[in-house]
């Protein structure tokens, strides 16, 4: 009688929930659509693979890849912005003309009016931020759609632009220490002494929130998935700063870069005002009624974003030693089509500043290996094009498949 009074209580007791083994978790998520960054790396992979082959090893040289993360620099700071703008569900065309207006701005000051270089520099970044807090209020506190205020803005701030290099269309950037921004390297044994403290940090910070999620009964990923993504982390560290060291050092352009990206993941990752930013782009109506201040949100958004166009202005004008009239009509639609092909979503509320790597260097590297390959601007806007059409169509479907993806 007790044997059968244990079995029949044991059989009624809830079994344990286990966790699905790497190949079983791996199996779930491509049945759900749901593949990460994979098809991204992949791509990134096919093409250096078929750069490095058709340009005679030249695309993986060490020179030649540093020279591409130099290039990206400023394609990548406007697509952070980018990444910003689109989590929230609206749009910023003006982001390459606020670059071109903030870098003029610096360079004039610089050269016509003897402004020291911090001064300088400090006053194209704050153009930005004035140019994106009278874009932000248009659009959150008028109502006026974001397409047709930016679209206005990418005009009129071109036509400001002219009207600051006046009589000139091109000022040639002469203060030493406004060019060493993009012309100079950190050196051994500082450029392999510095990523340590920022990779023990980013360790620290994922362990933490892993055990603050456990301890709250919240559910985590398994511990497979955090060792390789930390690991994997570590991996391009070593080969980044291997690639760099022999070559000249880790640029200064990039150090910036990747202080950007640790700055925005730690705001996006760790606080109330990346929650809040997530939840607009999710749904406004709903994170209104839950208090969360929406006009404010949208306004600093837009600040942020033309304050990192101005970043990737001063950098461009650094790297080309000068501010140019001309408002490149491809830095623009690269910068965004860096943060869609990295993962973030046209309809709001998904995506991560780290997809501006993966989006960048695939729009650097195709743009560099057609350099190589003397292929003209006409190639490269029709591969440009067919990828970004790619890249939007795998979202679309993975978010028709994976329903849970769309919120």
């Amino acid at each position: 009688m007790d044997t059968r009074v244990k079995t029949t209580q044991a059989a009624a007791e809830p079994k344990a929930p286990t966790t699905p083994g790497i190949a079983d978790a791996i199996s779930q998520r491509l049945r759900r659509g749901d593949l990460g960054q994979l098809p991204v790396v992949l791509t990134l992979v096919v093409i250096a693979l078929y750069f490095q082959i058709t340009s005679g090893g030249i695309f993986l040289n060490p020179q030649n890849l540093s020279n591409l993360v130099l290039q990206i620099a400023t394609i990548a700071s406007l697509a952070i912005g980018a990444v910003f703008v689109l989590l929230i569900a609206e749009i910023d065309l003006s982001l390459a003309a606020v670059a071109n207006l903030c870098g003029a701005v610096m360079v004039t000051l610089s050269v016509y009016q003897g402004w020291p270089a911090a001064l300088a520099l400090l006053a194209g970044l704050v153009v930005g931020a004035l140019v994106g807090v009278v874009n932000g209020v248009f659009v959150a506190v008028l109502r006026v759609p974001s397409f047709i205020v930016t679209l206005a803005g990418l005009i009129g701030y071109s036509g400001l632009l002219l009207h600051v290099l006046l009589p000139n269309t091109t000022i040639r950037l002469i203060d030493p220490s406004l060019t060493a921004i993009a012309a100079d390297y950190l050196i051994f044994p500082w450029d392999v002494l510095l990523p340590i403290p920022f990779v023990a940090a980013y360790v620290g910070l994922v362990l933490a929130n892993r055990a603050g999620r456990a301890r709250q009964g919240l559910p985590n990923p398994p511990t497979w998935e955090v060792l390789a993504r930390t690991g994997v982390v570590v991996v391009i560290v070593i080969l980044a700063l291997l690639l760099f060291e022999s070559y000249r050092g880790v640029p200064y352009s990039t150090l910036a870069l990747v202080g950007l990206l640790l700055l925005f993941w730690l705001i996006l990752r760790f606080t109330g005002f990346g929650r809040h930013v997530y939840a607009v782009g999710g749904s406004p109506e709903a994170s209104r009624r839950a208090g969360i201040n929406v006009t404010g949100i949208r306004i600093v958004i837009f600040a942020l974003a033309s304050t990192l166009a101005a970043v990737g202005g001063i950098l461009e004008s650094s790297r080309t030693i000068s501010a140019s009239a001309q408002v490149d009509p491809t830095l623009l639609l690269d910068a965004i089509a860096a943060a869609v092909i990295g993962g973030v979503s046209l309809f709001g509320g998904r995506g991560s500043v780290w997809a501006v790597v993966l989006g960048s260097l695939i729009i650097g590297s195709l743009s560099n290996g057609l350099d190589l390959l003397s292929q003209g601007q006409d190639i490269k806007l029709m591969v440009e094009g067919a990828v970004l059409i790619l890249a939007v169509t795998v979202d679309a479907l993975a978010r028709r498949r994976n329903p849970a993806a769309a919120r």
